[in-house]
């Protein structure tokens, strides 16, 4: 079963790292493991929405994620979207962008320095809005129940995630963005362009989710659409076209998969710019790191245990949210590759750890994992 699910992830592994150790030598066989780890860790939660989703789709359209979604999310999201981000930072063509990281990698490495400001707060803006959209949201299970439970009663006030996120943009924009860290260890004033660059990562954000918003909504009414139907067919003794039906709401369904999948990729792009500016050793983590995120899913439908590490999703989101601080805080400072890509495995693993000790307590007590019943006890006690 493990083999069958995640042997494509295996071999894709292997090559991947056998060409960064080729490209980049041992150096770039770190760099291509943190980037994989660091793309599997911030885009877990993103598996378990894409699981909960793709249960409810026909064989068929199972296979048309699991094939042309994987085509888009690696070479589409993974490769394509790194390039663009460069080509419009540095003002320079996608092609000019692919040949200067190729063939000229000390001018490339200088473009993509000296754009870091805008890449930086771009990212950190969107990954922040993910961040603080998720800890203002009121949940039955909480890990960290000292802190969000507080949050969680905050967040009823409209339009508080924006606020924040503005005030964090604008003292950026006045510190780290006057100073900010440009090719040859010199500081500039680009509070300007932080301030814009920041203001477009949450025009971003705000489109991918409106995006996300109405093709749910479109799901939505396809289901309740199909599900008269059944009923008009059953009380006139007519044959259900169940197979169209189904087709049209899987069909929004895959539309709704693609797009949460291309807004949780923006973390792993984006924060892949903190790690490393090679563009080769980028698309190779995030590529592998994509595979895994996709056989992942595929394990969750088949194993029907999306329920039972709660905390995980918790984790991944405070991961979203320690890579939206280093990101702005590394428009004026440099921060090793290495501490950024571990804040997220550590942060994953300890939601981990707390969801086993979580379930072995409500085992031991003879409770049930998830679900209603478990309303008065939602923590882990932290």
């Amino acid at each position: 079963m493990l083999l069958k699910t995640f042997g494509w992830s295996f071999a894709v592994t292997a090559l991947g790292l056998v060409a960064a150790l080729l490209y980049g030598g041992w150096t770039g066989f770190g760099i291509v493991a943190i980037l994989s780890i660091l793309e599997i860790s911030v885009s877990f939660d993103n598996a378990v929405v894409n699981a909960g989703i793709l249960k409810k789709m026909n064989a068929f359209w199972q296979k048309i994620f699991l094939t042309v979604g994987v085509l888009i999310a690696v070479f589409g999201m993974r490769l394509v979207f790194p390039v663009v981000i460069v080509a419009i930072s540095a003002k320079i063509g996608p092609i000019e962008a692919v040949d200067l990281a190729l063939s000229d990698k000390e001018m490339y490495e200088q473009l993509v320095t000296d754009a870091h400001p805008s890449i930086a707060a771009f990212g950190g803006m969107f990954l922040l809005m993910i961040f603080l959209d998720f800890i203002f949201e009121d949940r039955d299970i909480k890990w960290l129940a000292w802190l969000e439970r507080p949050l969680a009663k905050l967040g009823k006030v409209d339009m508080l995630s924006a606020c924040i996120a503005l005030i964090v943009l604008v003292v950026a924009s006045m510190t780290v963005g006057a100073h900010a860290h440009q090719h040859g260890g010199v500081h500039v004033d680009k509070a300007q362009t932080v301030l814009v660059s920041g203001v477009l990562g949450l025009i971003t954000y705000m489109i991918v989710g409106g995006l996300s918003g109405y093709f749910e909504n479109k799901l939505e009414e396809e289901e309740e659409a199909e599900h008269e139907a059944e009923e008009e067919a059953k009380k006139s003794g007519k044959p259900v076209t169940a197979v169209a039906m189904a087709g049209k709401a899987a069909f929004f369904m895959f539309l709704y998969l693609e797009v949460l999948d291309a807004s949780f990729s923006f973390d792993g792009v984006i924060g892949a710019f903190a790690i490393t500016n090679d563009i080769v050793l980028m698309a190779l983590g995030l590529g592998i790191g994509a595979m895994y995120v996709r056989s992942l899913t595929v394990y969750l439908v088949r194993q029907g245990t999306l329920d039972d590490y709660v905390y995980l999703e918790h984790g991944a989101h405070y991961a979203i949210g320690a890579l939206a601080i280093i990101l702005l805080v590394t428009i004026q400072y440099e921060i090793h590759e290495v501490i950024t890509g571990l804040v997220g495995v550590v942060l994953i693993a300890g939601s981990f750890f707390s969801s086993v000790v979580r379930n072995r307590r409500l085992g031991a007590s003879g409770g049930e994992r998830t679900g209603s019943h478990e309303k008065a006890e939602v923590s882990s006690g932290v």
